[in-house]
């Protein structure tokens, strides 16, 4: 550990912080040498007193790692530790997913009924999380540069999700391995940024620290010609420094040039037989377990085990109580350099064979299929591929299935009867290894795939062809790319209603699909895209087709997934009692079906928020998210329940709520449509809490995306420009405002209720401020009134209404006439569907407009509530408008003339710390975050603030300050 002993003490300090319950990472990095793997055996061996330890060793397999290998290693050591039965136990119900993991489980694990729905990642999550309740767990995962997609996605989720528990993850790789466009680098970008990951890359040794790892292993000070030549050789890397003393002290001769040579020192010392085995192993990999060495030796028990001996001896091979493994990989990389073309090819058919006899449960597909790559056996290596690729798809790697799939698609011409051992056409792979790439998140890749599919395919194969149609509408759906419907419709043409016949899967596995089923999810498809572009007519004429399509095939969970989009359309359209019944229908028909159950709630939370039912939108949603946790897939589709929670939240002015629900769901990499409603929704609240210099940032950083996305989710399409616009509003940017709301005069517009009506409200206000600065497009009110008009029969139009015409009233038409405001403040009082910070605005518009009439005194009382108003919910924007606006007009914010004169001396340092923050519209937490202490601190500071100050609110507070400055 010489050299090493700060970073050893840094893992120390790090894993008592997870002994405390906070979840710690570290990832070791250094080059080939360095020292990572005796790193953390000191730090295993320490934590060890405490912890369980769990490790696990990826596996280098060349382009293509076997799926999930360290993770199943470290799940693997947990049952040996605890037991199956506890192992599953901490899983709670979602534990059947871990057979994905360990087979051999399945015949323990309870079937769920509703399909595993990729819980993968969170019960592995969750079980980690159980399990460190009782016991503090270190989880050890070496030379990540040779994990699987898979393996790093997962890494990926738990890294982000393990909010509770005495959890350390421990992760390890060689520099060097990691070239541009390396997969492990996205996740390493991503940890940077994460506060409870540290990194840890290893340095080479300084010449004093190498001479004293010379002096521990020679015993005695080295001579001063000699270590300089093993210092200058070594670079300071201390394996090399190793190698280098041990070659000098037990070799005759000059120290070997090339690192090749010393690498191969001591293996070009052993006997014949050593040898042999040596070169055996290194086509095996870094690790074999003793008994598929013994199935791919071709000597008797007796000569392995003298020729393993003498590599152990010799310090090549190191052994434990099942497995030999290279004391570096370095050495074996030399070595397997070293086979011939002929030994390799020999080498790696063993390996296959042996892997093939191997019990099914232990038996890794791609382990078979990368050896018989390796041998170039082609007939062999072909069916190993399209077995390894089903055995990925079916744990969920699905990058793993797709290289996989690709490989098979590469050998497929030189097979024979390629399609007879495939048991499917070479269509149907192309198709099943874009929908692996799809899933694999490699969106452009999989519509490459798919078009090759789609030029394959004859167009009289019907059913296959508008499979294929339909896979290519689904994937640019994906990505946010228009091109959807006329696929969905083309593919509707070869599949007439009354079809018959089996249309096959569009996976690696599942059941057969009927042509009506078939037909009865492109009219369901077909209907959600039109429903996304708010052609709602079409919507519903689709979506009914498709349940009857459902009914007729006998399919609820079809019928509920028709149900559900046509009730929608149905309430977008104006048949709202008719849309809520339909909602009900595919309630009741998605009882025996856990997936459409939450796409219905998915569905009806949106609904009942878009009618102004903000209670009941959160209470469907919350729901739905309960019923994830307790699937076990909270952290996947529960994060889409989470998104649609966030605006009811908003909404009912639980902002604090909400964004924690905007946190969490974030912090799980949502697919590009979730993340542009997740963000749509922050930009709200900075904006609306005050910070427009981080809503500005956000919104830099998403509005091309966001745009984007708009073009093919009107939904997106109208509520991005509100927010962006009331952002600018607030930055004193009118002008740019109302090219954000140019989407309205578009001429393909087409008006969701729900979100029209706030967006002309916004458009009123913007159009008011232009007046003021005399910059008003002409014809812009009528214009906006004809839209109003438009969607006048939604519920919440009365509301919206009242606000648009209250912006645009007064002599001047800037929204100067406080009798319209009255009307509104009155309104947003007792209205359920009034939204939380409506009561705040529509009273600092009204002293705004007493101001203008010159109504001193009806004035201050309106800017003190909405000072106070907007302080109760967080407004800092409301407050801060209020506040300045009072300034300006020469207000006097006190409620009574008796309220003492505000004396800010009286105040502590810290305290005018807080004053100064609150100043800036900041809450209790945002002034904990930036002064590093808890929020019930600043809780605490702002109450003492208030008493000395006399004030009666936060905003107050920060006028009388001011004043008496």
């Amino acid at each position: 550990m010489i050299g090493r002993e700060s970073e050893l003490d840094l893992l120390r300090e790090i894993f008592a912080l997870t002994l405390e319950g906070r979840p710690q990472g570290v990832v070791v990095s250094g080059e080939a040498g360095i020292g990572k793997t005796r790193l953390l055996e000191e730090f295993r061996d320490f934590a060890s007193g405490e912890a369980l330890v769990l490790t696990g060793q990826c596996v280098d397999l060349g382009a293509v790692a076997a799926p999930y290998s360290p993770i199943q290693s470290v799940m693997r050591g947990l049952v040996a530790a605890l037991g199956a039965d506890a192992v599953l136990e901490a899983g709670g119900p979602g534990a059947e997913a871990l057979t994905a993991l360990m087979p051999e489980l399945a015949p323990r694990a309870a079937d769920s009924g509703s399909g595993r729905l990729n819980r993968v990642h969170d019960t592995v999550a969750t079980v980690l999380e159980t399990v460190s309740r009782q016991n503090p767990l270190v989880v050890v995962l070496e030379d990540l540069h040779w994990a699987d997609e898979g393996t790093l996605d997962l890494l990926r989720f738990l890294l982000r999700v393990l909010g509770s528990g005495r959890i350390l993850v421990v992760l390890s790789f060689r520099t060097e391995d990691v070239s541009r466009g390396h997969p492990l680098r996205i996740l390493l970008s991503e940890l940077d940024r994460s506060r409870s990951v540290t990194r840890v890359e290893l340095r080479r040794l300084t010449r004093s620290e190498a001479r004293r790892q010379v002096v521990e292993i020679l015993g005695s000070a080295p001579d001063d010609e000699a270590f300089d030549s093993v210092y200058a050789r070594s670079e300071g890397v201390p394996f090399f420094v190793e190698e280098l003393v041990v070659f000098k002290s037990t070799c005759e001769g000059e120290l070997p040039w090339t690192v090749r040579e010393l690498l191969l020192a001591r293996y070009e010392r052993l006997s014949d037989e050593a040898q042999h085995l040596l070169r055996l192993i290194s086509a095996g990999g870094v690790r074999v377990d003793h008994s598929l060495l013994s199935e791919v030796f071709s000597g008797d028990p007796d000569a392995l085990e003298t020729a393993a001996r003498e590599a152990v001896l010799a310090n090549i091979l190191v052994a434990d109580d099942r497995s030999y493994a290279f004391r570096h990989a370095l050495v074996r990389e030399a070595i397997l350099t070293d086979l011939l073309p002929g030994e390799r090819a020999r080498f790696h058919s063993r390996f296959a064979q042996a892997l093939e006899a191997m019990p099914g449960e232990r038996r890794v597909a791609t382990e078979v299929a990368y050896h018989w790559l390796a041998a170039h056996d082609v007939g062999r290596a072909f069916p190993a591929a399209l077995a390894a690729m089903t055995e990925a798809r079916a744990s969920y790697a699905y990058g793993t299935a797709a290289q996989m799939g690709e490989r098979a698609l590469e050998l497929w011409d030189s097979v024979p009867d390629a399609e007879i051992i495939a048991s499917r056409k070479k269509i149907d792979l192309l198709a099943q290894t874009a929908s692996a790439l799809r899933n694999a998140g490699e969106g452009k890749r999989s519509l490459a795939v798919i078009d090759r599919a789609l030029a394959d395919c004859p167009r009289d194969e019907g059913l296959r062809y508008a499979r294929l149609l339909r896979d290519k509408a689904l994937y640019l759906g994906n990505v946010g790319r228009p091109g959807s419907i006329p696929l969905l419709r083309e593919a509707l043409e070869l599949v007439p209603a009354g079809s018959s016949g089996y249309a096959g899967t569009s996976g690696l596995a599942g059941s057969t699909m009927s042509a009506g089923e078939l037909r009865s999810g492109l009219l369901t498809a077909l209907a959600s895209r039109l429903m996304l572009g708010a052609h709602f007519k079409e919507s519903i004429e689709s979506a009914q087709e498709a349940l009857a399509e459902a009914h007729q095939a006998g399919s609820d969970r079809h019928a509920s997934i028709a149900s559900n989009v046509l009730g929608s359309s149905e309430i977008n359209s104006g048949l709202i009692t008719e849309g809520r019944a339909h909602l009900d229908d595919a309630r009741v028909l998605s009882e025996n079906d856990t997936s459409a159950r939450l796409r219905y709630r998915v569905n009806a939370s949106d609904a009942e928020y878009l009618l102004g039912h903000y209670a009941e939108a959160l209470g469907i949603a919350q729901l739905g998210i309960q019923r994830a946790r307790e699937l076990g897939v909270e952290r996947s589709s529960g994060i889409i329940l989470k998104s649609n929670a966030v605006d009811p939240l908003i909404a009912l002015g639980q902002w604090d709520r909400a964004d924690s629900f905007i946190d969490s769901a974030i912090r799980l990499l949502p697919s590009p449509t979730f993340n542009a409603y997740l963000n749509r929704a922050r930009i709200f609240l900075l904006t609306w809490r005050g910070d427009t210099g981080a809503a500005a940032r956000l919104w830099r950083s998403v509005r091309t995306s966001m745009r984007e996305l708009g073009e093919v989710e009107m939904q997106v399409k109208l509520g991005t420009p509100r927010v962006a616009a009331e952002l600018l509003l607030a930055r004193g940017e009118p002008a740019e405002a109302w090219n954000e709301l140019s989407v309205l005069f578009d001429a393909d517009h087409r008006p969701v209720p729900g979100y029209e009506l706030p967006l002309l409200a916004t458009a009123a206000r913007t159009l008011a401020a232009l007046r003021a600065s005399g910059e008003a497009p002409a014809g812009a009110e009528e214009r906006l009134c004809a839209l109003l008009d438009e969607v006048s029969w939604w519920p919440t139009a009365p509301l919206w209404a009242a606000i648009v015409d209250a912006e645009l009233a007064g002599q001047h038409g800037t929204g100067d006439d406080p009798d319209a405001w009255q009307r509104v403040v009155d309104i947003v009082a007792s209205d359920p569907l009034a939204q939380a910070h409506l009561p705040a605005y529509a009273a600092y518009r009204l002293g705004q407009a007493r101001v203008a009439v010159g109504d001193r005194n009806g004035a201050a009382d309106a800017l003190r509530d909405a000072i106070r108003r907007a302080d109760a919910l967080g407004a800092g924007l409301v407050s801060a408008q209020a506040t300045a606006l009072a300034s300006r007009a020469g207000l006097s914010l006190h409620s009574t003339p008796a309220r003492r004169t505000a004396d800010a001396t009286e105040l502590t340092a810290r305290e005018r710390q807080v004053l100064d923050l609150i100043g800036q519209g900041l809450t209790n937490r945002q002034i904990g975050e930036r002064l590093f202490i808890s929020a019930k601190t600043a809780s605490v500071h702002v109450s003492a603030i208030l008493r000395k100050l006399g004030a009666s609110s936060r905003t107050e507070a920060a006028f009388l300050a001011r004043e008496a400055v």
